[in-house]
């Protein structure tokens, strides 16, 4: 019904009323009793899947991205399509309405969005009571956390170790976003030297707090598409040297290479089709620096099975979507599932993890 129907109707509305619209459906969906056993269908029992990474399980490698679910509404929901994680957030310290409306766009035409919405969201203190009061977790919850757009980068420590301290708690994993386009100055901190010293603190905050919250999440990084070759390299070292847990690669790009839609030239980031060639070559490049000494996310462009298959056998040992739901539906993540088990049968693979890195 998805192609046919529901997708020319929230297409007629603008992108940013349709997204809240979906979001507030999910969240309604999230109240219904037993809502979990939809999982019976969306996600396989396929122990070809399954994986353990940080001490969690997966079901399946393919996770929601951050900036869909930014308040943590509709988890319930989001679970039973399929996902083997989802990635809540960005959330601030502080609740903030992020940028001037308009600011999200559909390019149909090449298959991608370009957003500017500049962390848009009702704060850390608002997600905690959100994820606290959830009666079941049937996937693992990571929290995307940033700075508020007010304070300035040499203060930006500490909005990062707010977040931490608010929702550590609640979350299963923290992703440190240091990539968005959309928050002036924010990208700058992926600079070596100011990108070890934030990842170090964090992880050192997560640690003391371990004591009081009796959790100890892992700490992944997030990293943009258009750092220099250099530049990443040097990142992916300041984010191993700090101590990360993983590395998340990529987040939207600036470049507008190749586009045909008529919001091409939209300020913000581009995400979907246009970046799955871009994020696979990267996440080839961090498997080969790292060495398999820290796990990658793969995102950036993810339509089918095959696309995530290609970027798991380029290093990624997990995968995230985010456009192609818009475009495709709610039977996507279900669909990549069935369809990436039909592909670990044909070549013979007895588990996911037999694949991660081996075209690198």
């Amino acid at each position: 019904m998805y192609p046919s129907l529901v997708k020319p109707l929230l297409f007629r509305l603008d992108a940013e009323k349709a997204h809240h619209l979906t979001l507030r459906g999910l969240e309604v969906v999230s109240q219904v009793a037993g809502l979990e056993r939809l999982r019976s269908f969306t996600s396989p029992d396929c122990r070809a899947l399954e994986q353990t990474l940080w001490a969690q399980t997966f079901a399946s490698p393919v996770g929601l991205a951050a900036g869909l679910d930014k308040n943590g509404v509709a988890v319930p929901a989001f679970s039973a399509l399929g996902f083997g994680f989802l990635e809540v957030g960005t959330v601030t310290p502080l609740p903030q309405p992020g940028n001037d409306r308009p600011r999200l766009f559909r390019l149909p035409e090449d298959q991608a969005l370009i957003n500017r919405m500049g962390f848009n969201n009702g704060g850390a203190a608002a997600l905690h009571a959100r994820l606290n009061a959830l009666k079941a977790r049937p996937v693992p919850v990571w929290v995307n956390i940033g700075r508020n757009k007010v304070t300035p980068n040499e203060d930006a420590v500490q909005d990062y170790l707010r977040c931490v301290r608010a929702l550590q708690a609640v979350a299963d994993a923290f992703v440190v976003n240091v990539s968005s386009p959309n928050t002036p100055g924010l990208r700058a901190l992926q600079a070596a030297d100011d990108l070890r010293a934030l990842v170090r603190a964090v992880v050192q905050e997560v640690e003391e707090g371990r004591v009081q919250t009796l959790t100890r999440p892992p700490v992944l990084v997030k990293l943009a598409p258009d750092l220099h070759p250099a530049d990443f390299e040097a990142s992916l070292q300041a984010v191993q040297d700090a101590g990360a847990a993983g590395v998340i690669v990529a987040n939207t790009t600036l470049s507008r290479e190749g586009l045909r839609s008529a919001a091409r030239d939209e300020a913000g980031g581009l995400s979907g089709r246009p970046l799955t060639q871009r994020s696979t070559e990267l996440v080839r490049t961090a498997y080969r620096q790292l060495r398999g000494t820290l796990p990658i996310v793969g995102v950036g462009g993810i339509f089918t099975a095959e696309d995530a298959y290609v970027k798991l056998r380029a290093g990624a040992n997990l995968v995230e979507v985010y456009s192609a739901l818009i475009y495709q539906g709610p039977g996507l993540v279900a669909r990549i599932n069935r369809d990436l088990n039909t592909l670990l049968e044909r070549d013979g693979v007895r588990n996911i993890t037999e694949i991660v890195g081996v075209d690198a």
